[in-house]
């Protein structure tokens, strides 16, 4: 039986809870000596594939500071439920007035008990930042939201993976994705989950088509293995790049549909499929029921899509 995929205590755009599972299937039929992530963003990738040794780095220094503390212990599940219990109380008797109050404070001087807070009371759970790297998203219209159980929930979820970043040896840094590829050693495996081009990107994930062109050169003079995750095509337009720079007998592609809950209101929130690029062969799991046959991937040559 499969377990649910462990999530991590951050909302993020794009975020890969669903896709963890297949991610650790490419993983585990590697031998890698260590896991490096340019683009680690919430961590829940690392965080379900558990590799022993890995680097994992992110342009947004707000991620990287909430995760050396959780690593270090100076943010605790225990630190976290006190604080969030008692902002989110200020949450309920003042609403949006404490919201905008405590975004003030965390663009001010910023800490990660703050950044945890507005990540989870923000709109939408969007996390987006202007051109002078301030929090900017809107309150979210929900003072009750810090309720006991939610609040429970957050911390199991930073105890959990504080239990997974002790037994192991992972080293985070905040760094712009050129210089952590460039560290890469033969014996590593990449996993690259780059903003989405044609997307929505912030300040601190900003990306043009000339950033993914680079990317891709990187990869390609990779001297290790790589996976790339990146979009595929939605109902309303196919992802060229793919085609572009991913056309090649040593290049293996694979898809499935995935939904994102970003969208203000149902209808927009359309399917996407997602698109995995490996540097290695890899094979579509066997399917043993009709649930699995909605998550299986199916590895495509890349020839069928065109620009």
């Amino acid at each position: 039986m499969n377990l649910p995929p462990l999530v991590p205590p951050l909302k993020c755009q794009g975020i890969k809870t669903k896709l963890a599972g297949e991610i650790k299937k490419l993983a585990k039929v590697q031998e890698f000596d260590r896991w490096v992530e340019p683009f680690c963003g919430s961590c829940v990738v690392a965080l379900n594939v558990q590799p022993k040794r890995a680097l994992l780095t992110d342009s947004n220094v707000h991620i990287i500071r909430l995760y050396q503390e959780i690593q270090r212990g100076s943010l605790t599940s225990a630190v976290a439920k006190g604080f969030l219990a008692d902002e989110g109380e200020k949450l309920r008797a003042n609403g949006e007035t404490h919201y905008y109050a405590v975004r003030e404070r965390f663009n001010a001087q910023p800490t990660s008990l703050d950044f945890l807070f507005l990540n989870r009371s923000c709109f939408n759970g969007v996390m987006r930042f202007n051109r002078q790297g301030k929090f900017n998203v809107p309150y979210g219209h929900k003072p009750e939201r810090f309720a006991q159980a939610y609040v429970t929930k957050i911390t199991n979820q930073i105890r959990r993976i504080s239990e997974v970043i002790s037994a192991c040896d992972w080293t985070f840094g905040a760094a712009d994705f050129r210089q952590t590829l460039a560290s890469a050693q033969p014996g590593d495996l990449v996993y690259a989950d780059p903003p989405y081009a044609g997307r929505h990107v912030d300040y601190f994930n900003s990306w043009s088509e000339s950033d993914e062109a680079e990317l891709g050169d990187l990869l390609k003079r990779l001297p290790c293995r790589f996976v790339l995750s990146t979009w595929h095509s939605n109902e309303f337009r196919t992802n060229v790049m793919i085609q572009r720079h991913w056309n090649g007998a040593r290049f293996h592609l694979l898809t499935r549909e995935h939904f994102y809950h970003v969208g203000s209101t149902e209808d927009l929130r359309h399917p996407m499929i997602e698109a995995l690029i490996t540097s290695f062969p890899v094979y579509a799991p066997q399917r043993e029921s009709e649930e699995s046959e909605q998550l299986a991937f199916l590895e495509s040559p890349m020839r069928e899509y065109s620009a």
